[in-house]
């Protein structure tokens, strides 16, 4: 049944993640689940394994006046090394789990009544490459304007507001890209629609970052913001470009 009514950004994601276990829902959230947990594990298991190595190297580049700093950088490398396998994860799992991703739009995108081309077996030779070149056309987009905010990161208060900020911009680009994708939209032409429509696109993507930042919650949290950007793509972008 298609339900229309608009909600406001972070309500499309509490709706993604009520609507992750409806039973037509339930095969094409578990496949991209168990592939993130696996790449999830695989870059712990590694990461482990080379933590104390990493670390000792690090404190024997110190003079010996500074080994009482070692006990600080314990905790900072730690962080640090976490943020860095969280980029990683995020990076690598949404390379892997794009087309699975973007069957599980497509599926809710028909729950809401679009009209898309049936999809056989063999269209499965074009949705993975153009999934894989759609990622890496959201990983342009992304790299330059990250490193200009790296620069920013030293400048106290400014440089986390600005990341904050640009983060959830680009989870709203991410998610919402895939039933974009579905729709033939090009990614200039989405991020055109996403734009007029910030002050849903962007808290929609400020929950999303927030939620992706629980350990082992954040395996759950992609396909609920895909399931609930697939519903702000239809309910939003599309009736509004439809009532043009």
């Amino acid at each position: 049944m298609t339900h229309n009514n608009p909600l406001s950004g972070p309500g499309y994601f509490i709706q993604g993640l009520k609507m992750i276990v409806l039973p037509q829902l339930r095969w094409f959230v578990l496949i991209p689940l168990v592939i993130n947990i696996l790449v999830f594990g695989g870059i712990i298991y590694w990461a482990s394994g080379h933590f104390s190595l990493w670390m000792s190297q690090l404190t024997g580049w110190m003079p010996e006046w500074l080994a009482f700093l070692e006990y600080l950088l314990w905790p900072l490398f730690f962080l640090a090394l976490a943020a860095v396998m969280f980029f990683t994860f995020t990076i690598i799992g949404n390379f892997i789990a794009a087309p699975f991703n973007a069957l599980l739009a497509e599926k809710v995108q028909r729950m809401e009544g679009a009209d898309l081309p049936d999809l056989q077996l063999s269209d499965w030779l074009v949705i993975v490459p153009r999934s894989i070149g759609r990622e890496l056309r959201k990983l342009l987009y992304y790299l330059p304007r990250a490193i200009v905010l790296l620069l920013l990161s030293f400048v106290p208060v400014l440089g986390f507001v600005l990341w904050f900020l640009f983060n959830g911009w680009m989870m709203a680009i991410q998610y919402c890209d895939y039933a974009a994708d579905n729709r033939g939209v090009s990614f200039s032409d989405m991020l055109s629609r996403l734009k007029p429509q910030i002050s849903k696109s962007w808290p929609f993507g400020a929950i999303v970052n927030l939620a992706m930042l629980i350990p082992l919650v954040n395996l759950l949290i992609i396909p609920a913001a895909v399931v609930g950007a697939s519903l702000l793509w239809e309910r939003e972008m599309e009736q509004k470009n439809a009532a043009v």
